[in-house]
């Protein structure tokens, strides 16, 4: 599952057109990574909650800048996961 939400990822961030070359699953969603901005994690958030039938508050929102992708695709993994099993 956590291959198919990085490949979300970093398709997502293509069609954002933000600069993917030399980002990996370590490379910080913030300044010292992609370098983000509020407006364009906000974007992500939203992407990743319409895909996978996710919220994220906005305090959340404002932290996924200090995440690296790898985590981020982790938590979304998680949280995927405890969805599913509530919904059986």
């Amino acid at each position: 599952m956590i291959d198919s939400i990085v490949q979300f990822i970093f398709e997502s961030l293509k069609e954002m057109d933000c600069d993917i070359a030399g980002l990996d699953e370590n490379s910080q969603l913030g300044p010292r990574g992609a370098d983000l901005s509020s407006l364009s994690l906000a974007e992500l958030a939203l992407r990743v909650e319409d895909q996978y039938g996710l919220r994220f508050g906005e305090e959340e929102t404002e932290r996924l800048s200090g995440l690296t992708i790898g985590q981020f695709c982790a938590v979304v993994a998680e949280r995927t996961s405890r969805a599913e099993a509530a919904a059986e």
